[in-house]
């Protein structure tokens, strides 16, 4: 095992985690304000850019790095026999999954389309939260 490999792909997967979850945490808030603001007006239309430049400039890069870096250290270290990961892998998936209901969320605030409530958006801002607290118990405590 080369642990000068292993720790650059450990401390750059860490940097993407937590590039991807600062952008899971404050999208959904910011859907939060999107709602209240009137459509076309200068709010949503300012929310409607920083929404898309979260996106696309921290949140996409981030998920990809994090796969990215992720899948290197499960590669290049025979990580996939350890039975905890599966269960965060479960987790992260769900997490991507939740990415991309807010990438969908996030165009349909672009179209002036969006369904939700404010409180909806409450509920789903605590949604990686969770997912959150599960995929760092499993990886720290490792408990199966």
């Amino acid at each position: 095992m080369d642990i000068g490999l292993y720790h650059w792909l450990k401390a750059l997967h860490i940097i993407a985690v937590v590039a991807w979850m600062a952008g899971l945490l404050y999208l959904p808030r910011l859907f939060v304000y999107h709602v209240n603001a009137t459509a076309g007006s200068e709010a949503s239309e300012m929310l409607k850019v920083m929404e898309r430049r979260l996106m696309r400039f921290i949140m996409l890069p981030a998920s990809i790095a994090t796969w990215v870096f992720g899948l290197g250290l499960l590669h290049y270290f025979s990580l996939a026999e350890e039975p905890w990961l599966h269960s965060k892998l479960g987790l992260v998936l769900v997490l991507t999954g939740f990415h991309h209901f807010c990438a969908r969320w996030r165009k349909d605030f672009a179209r002036d389309a969006n369904r939700h409530t404010a409180k909806f958006f409450r509920i789903m801002n605590e949604v990686p939260t969770l997912l959150m607290v599960g995929i760092v118990l499993l990886v720290v405590l490792k408990p199966f």
